[in-house]
């Protein structure tokens, strides 16, 4: 049992990034077009977990020992949170996942059609380097590195790429190195930068590393089981569909029990990571639980 209060916590948080996020697309909105302006906020503001900015803010606080952050920090918060949603724009597309809803609503290509929501994925990933790069800090160049590893080849991108493969391995190494790309790769990069952008040394880097590993293969394992355990009002797309796309899952490949038991192990591997950082029950751990505990 904790004591932390995890739901008012990440209640908190994620009213403080959507008004961060409004604040940011405000800051623009005179030189976007209306339609597009729209189209990405009808994305951006639909709700969600908001896990990586919140991750970010969280290490920042962790090594500030304080929840006043920088305009740094708050950057890379909200670019973290338009690179996530320009990544379900685009998976949703027929090209990819063809999907019609998503976090209960319809997704961006029923509401706005296809071209659109390919230029709205555009221009929230162009816009998220914008955001990171857009003061005088002399670090905002190494988080935007870190945001751009996280996001690109060898990072999400790669990672999709290894989704849709045509000669997709059914085996557990590969499934690993996947989702570690496909999913870890941004919350990783989102430890990471809440760290760099808030001054923290190696050390703190090192095991804000371990752990955004961790809790990225951690939050795929609970995906893929919510996939078979989960119900549709819950998760507010539909079940079943990597079953039924014929996708090799944790579940799949592992069992359901097995692909538990390693989520598990992933969490106390990145709760015994931040010990220093957080020496007591704070709310690094309790994200790292609420990845595998979580209802959708």
């Amino acid at each position: 049992m904790t004591s932390f209060n995890l739901d008012a916590y990440l209640n908190a948080q994620q009213q403080r990034v959507e008004a961060l996020l409004l604040s940011r697309t405000e800051e623009v909105a005179s030189k976007v077009p209306p339609r597009l302006l729209e189209s990405m906020r009808y994305s951006l503001m639909a709700g969600g977990k908001r896990l990586r900015p919140v991750l970010c803010l969280s290490f920042a606080e962790a090594v500030l020992k304080q929840s006043t952050v920088s305009r740094v920090v708050e950057d890379c918060a909200c670019a973290l949170e338009f690179i996530h949603t320009y990544s379900l724009v685009h998976d949703d597309l027929p090209a990819m996942d063809d999907d019609d809803l998503r976090r209960g609503r319809p997704t961006n290509h029923k509401v706005y059609g296809e071209a659109m929501a390919i230029l709205t994925g555009d221009s929230l990933l162009t816009d998220a380097f914008a955001l990171v790069a857009g003061g005088p800090e002399p670090v905002r160049a190494a988080l935007c590195r870190e945001l751009a590893e996280g996001s690109g080849s060898w990072g999400m991108v790669g990672g999709q790429v290894l989704d849709i493969a045509d000669d997709r391995l059914a085996n557990i190494d590969y499934l690993t190195r996947l989702h570690r790309m496909k999913t870890g790769a941004l919350i990783r990069a989102a430890c990471r930068m809440g760290v760099l952008s808030a001054g923290g040394d190696e050390d703190a880097l090192r095991r804000a590393d371990i752990y955004g590993d961790a809790v990225g293969l951690a939050f795929q394992i609970a995906d893929d089981v919510l996939d078979v355990t989960g119900d549709a009002s819950s998760l507010g797309k539909p079940v079943g569909a990597d079953a039924a796309a014929g996708r090799f899952t944790f579940p799949a490949v592992l069992g359901l029990e097995e692909s538990k038991q390693l989520a598990a192990s992933k969490v106390a591997e990145a709760i015994a990571a931040v010990r220093t950082l957080e020496p007591g029950d704070g709310p690094l751990a309790a994200l790292a639980r609420y990845s595998v505990e979580r209802s959708s």
